[in-house]
């Protein structure tokens, strides 16, 4: 009988242990900058979404063994930059589009959204996203829902390429100089025909750059539901920041622009040596119709103080000592 009863307690004991533990693990909160899909995970339940928690909420009741999917809430932002203390987790990087005469641009900027909040648009994105895992930037694979470095992971492998796409659609129609004024100096923008003459006016690269980010702006906009399966994210806005050209370019448009300012430099001094050769030759023609004024010109040149002046003897200047 004794035996029995031990029996029974360490079975009720085995039992209760894990029945407290799922109790506990089924009451879930959510910070005010996340939003959480709750997945049905009970021994006799199926994987199905059970509910979403709202930002900021309390202690919610899940289910035993259910699981959490917080995702995040707030404005994100995604930036593509070659500079380390703005790069976002994913890293260092530049989209590189060719232009439309060849030249390769790096194309730096930053593409603001939103996760739609919507429970049952949620549901769906989670469906779709959040049941499979990414490969994040130290090869480990991630879900979307498992903080900052997984919904990179999942951005950077779902989202990124179809911004890559936009951009290459918008700028790969553009010279290289309607974005960057100094690429006018380089021969492969074919900017002059053989007369040497400009085939179009120089044009404001930042005009050009704004209707570059509206462009990019419609096609985000049609182009991410269709490719990620709904209307998963609002306030979609993309911003250019930068546009850079290869180092060998770059170095070629530098080696351009100071071959200019020579130049430039040089036409200045032989400008101002002929104004200064026709001041002297207009000086003397009046000198020639007015002697006088050549003598009074000297007298005025003669140093302050001297006591005897001779003209024409260069010794009979005489300067008082002090």
């Amino acid at each position: 009988m004794r035996i029995t009863l031990s029996i029974i307690f360490v079975l009720a004991a085995l039992l209760a242990i894990p029945t407290v533990i799922g109790a506990i693990g089924g009451l879930e909160s959510t910070e005010g900058g996340e939003i959480a899909v709750v997945r049905d995970g009970g021994w006799f339940d199926d994987n199905q979404v059970r509910q979403v928690i709202d930002p900021g909420s309390g202690l919610t009741w899940t289910g035993m063994w259910s699981s959490v999917h917080p995702y995040p809430a707030q404005q994100r932002f995604y930036t593509i930059t070659a500079d380390a203390k703005r790069a976002t987790t994913l890293g260092v990087d530049v989209v590189t589009v060719p232009s439309s005469d060849g030249v390769n641009l790096g194309i730096e900027g930053t593409l603001y959204f939103t996760l739609n909040l919507d429970h049952d648009t949620l549901k769906r994105f989670d469906d779709k996203y959040g049941t499979r895992t990414y490969r994040a930037q130290n090869d480990e694979s991630r879900a979307a829902w498992e903080g900052d470095d997984g919904w990179a992971a999942f951005f950077g492998q779902a989202v990124r390429p179809v911004v890559d796409n936009a951009l290459r659609g918008q700028l790969g129609t553009m010279r290289c100089a309607e974005l960057v004024p100094s690429c006018s100096l380089l021969a492969s923008t074919a900017l002059k025909d053989q007369s040497g003459d400009a085939k179009t006016p120089p044009q404001d690269s930042n005009t050009n750059i704004t209707r570059v980010q509206n462009a990019v702006n419609a096609t985000l906009a049609r182009d991410l539901p269709q490719t990620l399966g709904g209307e998963f994210f609002t306030g979609l806005r993309f911003t250019l920041a930068k546009v850079t050209l290869p180092a060998e370019v770059q170095q070629a448009v530098d080696r351009s622009l100071a071959a200019n300012a020579a130049v430039s430099e040089a036409q200045a001094r032989v400008a101002q040596a002929k104004a200064e050769s026709a001041a002297n030759q207009a000086r003397q023609e009046g000198y020639d119709k007015c002697p006088a004024c050549a003598e009074i010109d000297k007298l005025k040149s003669l140093p302050q103080g001297i006591t005897v002046y001779a003209p024409g003897n260069p010794q009979s200047i005489v300067v008082p000592t002090r």
